[in-house]
């Protein structure tokens, strides 16, 4: 049905010109645009292309997307709808945050299921970019005019929309985690590696370890297999897809997320082994500079992964070589710094000038490796708990400053909907709250409320969450 209660952009380009008293050749020298063509606009026999739209605009020195409502009109109901206008227009619109006007031009285009994979080329292009609020909403329409296709396109789009879901909330984390992974195995195979690689994260920062170290079986597994049929003499080049990082590189990481897990495991020999295997790079036939500077990486990791994983074990003569290695890397402090802790409160270490040492790197911050940043939500996790565990180490010895980690780690863990360290957290104010003053009662009190609403918001979310 065309519109009855919304004027044309070509109406309000008349009236304008009506206004100024401004002749089509005036404009025409202020627009850019071509007289004639101006003329055959203005009497409805010319569709307005997006640069026409755009000339237009700034000649009537109005904001960019003054008439972008109006253009979805003039693209569906006063012309017929060419992908030629239709696909800057929806890029254009992405750029400036007008996802009003995405929505609208791609539920009117998905009654042709023809524009499906349009739709999807300009989708991979907007979260290529970063324009993920965008992308989002062309993924879930692709999705639901796919849905009965079993079809790689349909998997690569819930592989896109779990990235974009991931957040700091765990909960909704793992409900995206879920959903993706039942059309995990439906990807191209460098898809599903880099798909492991970022379900291996998400279930890092839920400490789900037995499913951690299920996902690195299956990456090492599948990268093996892909580099072994890669590095064949006789095999020919093709146009397969590459992944985000070369094939030897997810084999060391999933050795690397494996010894990761024996160590979260308390596995700390089987821990070493794993360390063994992704500091040796011999088996990589490879030599160019990026496999030197991969090699430099995992090596650095397995070298300070070493010391850790004895001072883990209780090996407290190690704890100084350990915290001078850690005093050369400052992105690696705060890691090394939560682990302590940990070890400090399994063993009781006295660790205070060490704590002190390093104060500095106690608040959160992010944290960068050669291959970019560390993981965000694995990162907000181990804070959250890193804060847990300076409360336990401070008010294991009836020290108040406890009462201030618990606050803090109550916080972060209401912020990220970590259940089992808020009720830590709980746990330990509770068996304290003695040695808090009014104040610090008061702000618990507030924090318990947030927990107790967030709580509630989470079941009206998963409800609806499909």
């Amino acid at each position: 049905m065309v519109p009855t209660t919304r004027t044309m952009i070509r109406d309000q380009l008349a009236l304008y010109l009506s206004q100024k008293g401004m002749p089509i050749n005036q404009f025409s020298g202020q627009s850019g645009i071509n007289s004639g063509t101006l003329s055959r606009i203005l009497s409805g026999h010319q569709p307005i292309a997006m640069n026409h739209l755009e000339r237009i605009t700034r000649a009537m020195d109005l904001p960019e997307d003054h008439f972008y409502s109006l253009y979805v009109d003039e693209c569906f109901y006063f012309s017929s709808p060419t992908w030629r206008r239709l696909r800057p227009f929806l890029v254009r619109s992405a750029e400036l945050g007008r996802l009003d006007c995405v929505e609208q031009v791609v539920q009117n285009l998905l009654e042709n299921l023809v524009y499906a994979p349009m739709l999807f080329e300009v989708a991979e292009g907007l979260f290529q970019e970063g324009l993920w609020q965008a992308a989002e909403l062309l993924y879930k329409n692709v999705s639901v005019s796919e849905k009965y296709q079993n079809s790689e396109r349909l998997a690569l789009c819930q592989y896109r929309l779990f990235r974009i879901a991931i957040g700091d909330d765990q909960a909704r984390n793992l409900q995206a985690a879920h959903l993706f992974e039942g059309y995990l195995d439906r990807l191209d195979e460098a898809d599903q590696l880099d798909g492991l690689k970022h379900l291996a994260h998400v279930y890092v920062s839920l400490n789900k370890w037995h499913k951690v170290d299920e996902l690195a079986k299956q990456m090492q597994q599948l990268a093996t297999l892909r580099y072994n049929l890669q590095r064949q003499p006789d095999r020919r080049e093709s146009n397969e897809k590459k992944t985000e990082k070369p094939l030897y590189f997810y084999i060391l990481y999933a050795q690397l997320i494996r010894s990761a897990v024996c160590k979260e495991l308390g596995d700390y020999n089987s821990a070493l082994d794993w360390v063994s295997l992704y500091m040796d790079g011999s088996w990589i036939q490879e030599d160019n500079e990026e496999v030197k500077r991969t090699m430099v990486q995992f090596q650095e990791w397995g070298t300070a992964n070493r010391l850790l994983y004895q001072v883990l074990g209780g090996q407290s003569e190690v704890l100084s070589a350990y915290v001078e290695y850690l005093s050369h890397r400052p992105d690696e402090i705060f890691i090394g710094l939560y682990n302590i802790i940990l070890s400090a409160n399994r063993y009781e270490w006295n660790v205070d000038s060490i704590l002190e040492r390093f104060a500095a790197y106690i608040p959160y911050r992010t944290y960068s490796t050669e291959f970019g940043d560390y993981n965000r939500q694995v990162m907000l996790d181990q804070h959250t708990q890193f804060l847990a565990e300076m409360a336990a180490y401070f008010l294991h010895n009836e020290r108040k400053e406890g009462i201030r980690f618990v606050l803090q780690s109550l916080e972060s863990s209401a912020r990220i909907n970590n259940e089992s360290n808020i009720i830590r957290c709980v746990d330990l104010f509770e068996q304290h709250r003695h040695l808090a003053d009014e104040e610090e009662k008061e702000q618990y009190k507030l924090l318990i409320r947030e927990v107790q609403d967030s709580h509630e918001k989470k079941i009206v979310q998963a409800s609806s969450f499909l």
